[in-house]
C-alpha cells in the first residue's frame, strides 16, 4: 500500500508538460491572439511557464567553473 501511494504521490508532483517554451503545468498555453487597427499581428502569451529553455540557457551560463589548482 505504501508503494502504490508514494508512486501516485510522485507521478503527480512530476506532471509537467514538456513544450516548445519550456516546462509547464498545461502543454498549451492559453494565448491571446489579435490584429489590430492597422493590420498588424500580435500574440499575447502569459507566464504559464515554470521555467523556460531560455531560463535554463542563462543558469547554466552564470554557472563558475571550479577554479583548478596549480600543482608544482
Amino acid at each position: 500500500m505504501i508503494k502504490i501511494s508514494l508512486l501516485i504521490m510522485v507521478s503527480i508532483l512530476f506532471s509537467g508538460c514538456v513544450n516548445k517554451h519550456g516546462i509547464s503545468a498545461k502543454y498549451y498555453s492559453d494565448c491571446k491572439e489579435y490584429y489590430d487597427l492597422q493590420g498588424y499581428y500580435h500574440k499575447e502569451c502569459g507566464k504559464d511557464d515554470i521555467i523556460t529553455y531560455k531560463e535554463i540557457g542563462e543558469a547554466l551560463k552564470k554557472k563558475k567553473p571550479e577554479p583548478t589548482e596549480n600543482v608544482y
